[in-house]
């Protein structure tokens, strides 16, 4: 079983070790199980990298980083918010039309925080429960673990306790692949008063999502600790299974810093 570890300052250096880990001799199939990605800043990355991989990803096909990053946290809609409420309501009301576009038939991940498919006939908002809990425990003396968004059960345990916020439901999403590939996101609120996050994949592949889920899920826990009154700390991806995909023999030149843009 090929596995490994990385920690790295800001997006693009975890993302960049991370695939060459992936992309070694004796990993032929360019896999790995259980990979672990830490990055301690995740609203950091290199913008002139990020261009140079766009315009390879554009080149293949695929969607910009950006709209990738905007299905797990819708940055610009955020901002034009006073605050989690109003984005929840905003965005539930957008949403129809939101899965209208190509590749959302079945939803977007922002869309299952804040509108997710329960028992009851309204979705559940969960976003606005993580962040009141979290503001509720860093006001008292007890540090906790109970933050999360759970991808992957179909309960309104959310409503009840506010300790998860659900994205893969169960009994609706079956496929092998494709959406929901991120099943599970936890909060922890650390003594210092900084939220960390830890996400888990079911499956990961690198080109095609994974510095746009970076990118989302760095920009998510910011607003979820901003909003908290809080410190914005590092995040953790946990992949079940990570691919290397994509053009690999044009990706080397980014991964190894010789390309003229990265360089």
């Amino acid at each position: 079983m090929h596995t490994f570890t990385v920690a790295e300052r800001d997006v693009t250096q975890a993302w960049v070790a991370a695939c060459n880990k992936l992309d070694r001799k004796d990993n032929p199939d360019r896999t790995g199980l259980h990979t672990v990605v830490r990055i301690a800043n995740p609203l950091s990355d290199n913008r002139v990298f990020r261009a140079e991989l766009d315009r390879l990803r554009t080149a293949h096909g695929h969607q910009p980083l950006e709209t990738i990053a905007s299905t797990l946290f819708p940055a610009a809609l955020a901002a034009r918010c006073t605050g989690p409420g109003e984005l929840a309501e905003r965005y539930r009301k957008m949403y129809p039309a939101v899965k209208r576009y190509p590749g959302n038939r079945l939803g977007t991940y922002f869309g299952r925080l804040v509108d997710y498919p329960g028992a009851s006939k309204t979705g559940v908002d969960q976003l606005g429960t993580v962040i009141d809990r979290l503001r509720s425990q860093a006001a008292g003396t007890r540090m906790a673990a109970a933050y999360e968004i759970d991808l992957a059960t179909a309960s309104d345990s959310a409503q009840e306790t506010g300790s998860e916020l659900l994205v893969h439901a169960a009994g609706k999403d079956n496929g092998y692949r494709g959406f929901p590939c991120l099943s599970h996101i936890s909060f922890q609120l650390a003594r210092d008063s900084r939220v960390h996050a830890a996400a888990l994949y079911r499956s990961h592949y690198m080109f095609e999502r994974a510095y746009g889920n970076y990118l989302g899920l760095g920009r998510l826990l910011a607003y979820i600790a901003q909003q908290a009154q809080l410190g914005c700390g590092t995040l953790t991806v946990v992949a079940g299974h990570a691919r290397l995909d994509g053009p690999v023999s044009q990706l080397r030149p980014l991964l190894s810093g010789t390309s003229p843009l990265a360089a």
